[in-house]
């Protein structure tokens, strides 16, 4: 007589949890689920006998601000996969912030998965991990591994650098001076890729992960009806100089590109001709993410 969990079964307890999730955090800025696509396909598997496991995992993300008197500037981010095994095993979360170095990063995370290893197993644990989060994520910012701290100066030096590219969806983009805004800030920040304005709006950014970081901080503090980051990608670069970054780009430059279905009103784009600019720049996959259908 074996206890463990049917697929299926797993597949309940990740909606159930989802929806908890849900109606404890209502504001996008808290809780978000990044792919609605992976959702739709996990509720399809738990009502229909003949469905077949789902393809891509649940991934969602859950912004926490710790309850320290001097944290009001601290934002975690807890980045979390589902496995299709969830909750039998751990989920994948990252905790990532502005205000952690590399080393409290990686060390944070370390002690997150030692702490959901010993508490956590086969129990759905992503509340257990926020809690743990918002008790313990800004002590890191203090805690510079003391060995570390002589060598710093060296590590510096060769640290890897990040390369971005966020993929940002919002409701619509109409407003001239939120364009300016988006190429303007674009340039300044060394970054490459393009603006589809409309209804939808699609900005996709790429370059240096800092960079990126302080573009959508300013972006997403312009009034938006909606906007969120739909995917986001990181590739960590051995020492990146330039060279490497300019590889990485599949974009020249930013711009503006409108593809305009014609004689439509409402500037509504022609998503054809998106995927097909996006198929051309080796993008394609990113347009069911965006859309969640297939392109073409």
């Amino acid at each position: 007589e074996t206890t463990e969990m049917t697929n299926r079964e797993e597949a309940e307890i990740q909606i159930s949890e989802l929806d908890l999730l849900s109606s404890m955090f209502p504001y996008e800025e808290e809780f978000i689920v990044t792919d609605q696509l992976a959702v739709a396909e996990l509720k399809h598997y738990v009502e229909n006998e003949s469905a077949e496991m789902p393809s891509s995992k649940v991934q969602l993300i859950l912004n926490v601000k710790p309850e320290v008197s001097n944290a009001s500037m601290m934002e975690f981010s807890m980045v979390c996969a589902l496995p299709f095994k969830y909750p039998t095993v751990l989920p994948e979360i990252t905790v990532r912030s502005s205000v952690l170095s590399r080393s409290q990063q990686i060390h944070l995370n370390a002690d997150l998965k030692t702490y959901l290893m010993q508490n956590c197993s086969g129990e759905p644990c992503i509340l257990s991990a926020r809690e743990w989060v918002k008790d313990h994520a800004a002590a890191y910012v203090d805690k510079e591994l003391s060995s570390s701290s002589v060598t710093t100066s060296n590590a510096m030096q060769s640290e890897d650098i990040t390369f971005t590219r966020l993929w940002i969806y919002s409701h619509h983009i109409y407003n001239k001076q939120k364009r300016k805004n988006i190429i303007d800030w674009a340039k300044e920040l060394s970054l490459s890729g393009f603006c589809m304005p409309g209804k939808p709006g699609v900005v996709c950014v790429e370059g240096l992960q800092s960079s990126c970081e302080e573009f959508w901080s300013r972006v997403r503090r312009l009034t938006w009806k909606r906007i969120l980051i739909r995917h986001r990608e990181d590739v960590s670069l051995e020492g990146g100089g330039h060279a490497e970054i300019q590889k990485q780009r599949k974009f020249s430059t930013l711009e503006e590109k409108c593809f305009d279905a014609h004689g439509a009103r409402g500037n509504h784009m022609d998503l054809g001709q998106l995927y097909q600019f996006l198929e051309e720049k080796g993008c394609a996959d990113i347009f069911q993410m965006y859309f969640g259908v297939e392109g073409h």
